[in-house]
This record gives C-alpha cells, structure tokens and sequence, in this order.
C-alpha cells in the first residue's frame, strides 16, 4: 500500500499546477537539499556566461552563493560582496540586471499562482520582471498562502520585519516593534511591492517550491 500524499504535498502540487497554467515552470523539491541539487542542475543545463542573485536567505541556505562566489566556471555577478562598500554593490547590482541567470527568494506565493515581493532598492525584483533569459526563484512551503489578501499581509507583517531585523543598524519602527508602520524612514525596506501574475515569456521562469519551512 502506498502511502498518502501530505497535506503540505498536496498544497505544494495544487500550487504548482496553477503556476504552470500561469506560465511559469515549476517543480517541487522535497528538500533544501535536493532545492539546492535542482538548482545547480539548471545552472548546469543553461550554461550562462553571467549569473547574479537577489539576496535571499534560503537561497545562501543551498550554499551556492558561496560555491560560485570561490569558483571560476562562471562570472558570478555579486552585488552583496561583503568586500565592497555599498555605493559600489549597487553599481554591481546593476549589472546583475542583464545577468544571463537570475537568482532569488519569494515572499509570498498565492495557490492560484501569483508571486509576491517586498524590496527596498528593486535589484531583485527588477531581473525577475524583465533582462536575464533565465530565472529561478526559490520558496519554502511556509511561503504558500491562499489568497492576495494573505499574500500582502504576509508581506507586510511577516517578510518586511522579519528582513529588517537580520539587518543590524536599521532603525525603522519595524526594527523595534517588529510590526509595520507603514513609515516614512529613510532605511526603509519595503519601497517596492510587486506581485507577478504571469510569466512572459512563458517557461522563463522557474519557482521551485520547497517542502520545507525556509527563509522569511
């Protein structure tokens, strides 16, 4: 006999199914593990010339940040290099736009197929809207919800604070109470709200939905 689906691998399925009628590739990975064993195998199958990233916690968490950071197969386009001071990370971001291969999180995936982000600067929605050929994008199970209600919400009350407080020195209201204020400051992180309804060209993009709890 074999055994049931889980409920979270069910969800997981009704989900991808509709981000395939949507346009969008998706697969599901049973773990960070095997996330990461996708992820390097796509790299491996598109053999870009140039890959950048926009920071996201589970993706460092596949340690591919770091291999491609050491190795030299690929030139790893890296606007988060810890070497550099801000001003020129962002002149690297911006070159990270036409990257060949874009990589990045999600803050929030709607069972009916739409994406949603929440971003401060715009490095890492902009390449997934528009410019690399290839993109893929990383998001636990913890990240599915049911609607755009929840999806905003999550972005408000889950992703926007939870980012900040991995950022020492940020002084935003959120920082301190860890919920949002809708604020006027200046370091905040929640600038750009944008959701994805559609991929076009269809198959540009892949979501690969994880079957674990990961990132913010």
């Amino acid at each position: 006999m074999q055994n049931e689906p889980s409920d979270s691998l069910i969800r997981l399925d009704a989900c991808a199914r509709k981000l395939r009628r949507h346009g969008f590739e998706a697969v599901i990975a049973g773990n960070l593990a095997e996330a990461g064993r996708l992820l390097r195998d796509e790299i491996g199958r598109c053999a870009p010339q140039s890959i950048s990233y926009g920071d996201s916690v589970t993706l460092r968490a596949t340690g591919i940040v770091d291999e491609l950071r050491s190795g030299r197969q690929y030139e790893f386009i890296d606007g988060f290099d810890p070497a550099l001071p801000r001003p020129e990370q962002l002149e690297v971001r911006r070159r990270g736009l036409l990257a060949d291969f874009f990589m990045t999180g999600v803050n929030a995936v709607t069972l009916d197929g739409s994406l949603y982000w929440v971003d401060m600067v715009g490095n890492r929605v902009a390449p997934v809207i528009f410019g690399p050929r290839r993109v893929v994008l990383l998001a636990g199970r913890n990240k599915i919800v049911a609607t755009q209600a929840e999806a905003e919400r999550r972005v408000r009350e889950i992703a926007g604070p939870k980012n900040v407080a991995r950022h020492p020195g940020f002084r935003t209201p959120c920082a301190a109470t860890g919920v949002c204020a809708d604020c006027n400051s200046p370091q905040r992180i929640c600038n750009a709200r944008v959701s994805l309804e559609r991929c076009y060209p269809a198959g540009r993009i892949l979501v690969l939905l994880i079957d674990e709890d990961l990132g913010l």
